[in-house]
């Protein structure tokens, strides 16, 4: 079985980068797309399994490309898990039961509660054979860097 892919569109590159380091480690395939113009186009360039989308955003907003991957006949089905800074429970109901998005994810948020919804909504399943890849990412100072802000993240959420 093939890695699941997951897109991640987000206009801050770093945020990007650490969605990455997170689900790579975790068996994901992860391609990364900065604001909602770049992410609509890799959105019909190669579908992934998982959008994961940022509602706050300058150019075309995080609602604009959920519209517009719904009114697709080929992108409708794609799972979306809307990840923003905006913890407001009204964004948490509108999207969530209004707009049918099919998970929310408040920034900060850490490792766990992103690969859990990750998974909960890709229905388990992580990387290639079903089981978390180790190492995924591969080594070296830029992945400690990222699992160091991963944990000053985590301690700040829990």
């Amino acid at each position: 079985m093939a890695k699941k892919r997951v897109l991640c569109i987000e206009d801050h590159p770093e945020m990007i980068e650490l969605i990455r380091v997170i689900l790579e480690r975790e068996g994901f395939e992860v391609e990364g797309a900065v604001g909602g113009r770049d992410g609509l186009r890799a959105l019909h360039e190669n579908p992934p399994d998982l959008l994961l989308l940022d509602l706050m955003m300058p150019d075309v907003d995080g609602w604009e490309v959920y519209r517009q991957l719904r009114a697709d006949e080929a992108l409708k089905g794609i799972p979306v898990i809307a990840v923003t800074a905006k913890a407001q429970s009204i964004d948490r109901v509108l999207g969530l039961h209004i707009a049918g998005m099919n998970d929310f994810i408040t920034k900060p948020f850490g490792p766990r509660e992103l690969v859990a919804s990750v998974e909960r909504v890709l229905g388990g399943v992580s990387g290639a054979d079903g089981a978390p890849a180790e190492g995924a990412h591969g080594g070296g100072q830029e992945v400690a860097q990222a699992e160091e802000t991963m944990q000053e993240d985590e301690d700040r959420t829990l």
